[in-house]
Formats: C-alpha cells, structure tokens, sequence
C-alpha cells in the first residue's frame, strides 16, 4: 500500500444512469480506480446521497502535490477514463481543491 501525504483532492460528483449500473459499477472497480492511481491519484473516499437535491455520488482522489495533480488531469488515460465515466452518468461535475481532512463539497 502507498503511504502519501495528500495536498490536493480531486472532487468528482454526478448521478449514476439507472440503466448503466452494473457497468458503471464494474468500470469504477475494474477500470477507473486502478487508472487514476496508476496517475498517482488515490482514492480516499466515495459518498452516496440518499437524500436531498443534491449529486447521488461524490468520489475524492487525492495527490501529493499540485503538479502530479495537474499533470493526471492533463494526461491522455485520465481523459479517455474521464470520458467514459461521463457515459455512464448524469449531471458530472469535477473540481480539485487543496487537501483538507474530512468531507469537502
């Protein structure tokens, strides 16, 4: 396991399209997290919205700095990854913040 000192995070929320569940499920697991952190982006947390007007899911990724940060956005996996994310929901939003402990929106 891969001990880092997180200074940014990558905040990722949407809804998840009903008829794409399973294979959303199975690209997040199979695809998506092993991709970012194979970038150096690590995931720290996955959130579900019961209820409320508020995205379904909210995913957090972190990095050790803001260049290795900048350079997964900019890297052609994190795009196609990111792209197929998008096929498989709805209303997709994604910000990088600097590291704070604990839930950020």
């Amino acid at each position: 396991m891969t001990v880092i000192r997180p200074e940014y995070k990558l905040i990722l929320t949407y809804d998840i399209r009903a008829e794409y569940q399973a294979q959303y499920n199975q690209f997040m697991l199979g695809e998506f997290i092993p991709g970012l952190q194979a970038l150096g982006l690590y995931i720290t947390g996955v959130y579900h919205t019961l209820h409320g007007d508020y995205p379904a899911r909210l995913t957090e990724f972190v990095s050790e700095g803001k260049e290795t940060m900048r350079q997964s956005l900019e890297n052609e996996q994190f795009v196609t990854l990111e792209d197929r994310l998008k096929k498989y929901t709805r209303n997709y939003n994604r910000k990088v913040v600097k590291f704070r402990n604990g839930f950020q929106f």
